[in-house]
């Protein structure tokens, strides 16, 4: 079982998700557009989201 996301990693991923079409399940590519789309501060929060964005587009991939 992996780490439970907190619910703002979580939403603020699922509205990148709805508003950019770009992003793909490579956890570096992800990471310059959370990047380039918003304005977090802190590297650490940015790279849960890219990382919970490629998370949700590789579970997307295996539907």
């Amino acid at each position: 079982m992996g780490a439970i996301k907190p619910t703002y990693i979580k939403s603020l991923a699922k509205q990148l998700l709805k508003e950019v079409t770009e992003f793909t399940d490579d956890f570096d590519v992800n990471k310059k557009m959370v990047e380039r789309y918003t304005n977090i501060e802190s590297k650490a929060v940015r790279n849960r989201v890219a990382g919970y964005i490629a998370h949700k587009k590789r579970r997307e991939g295996k539907k």
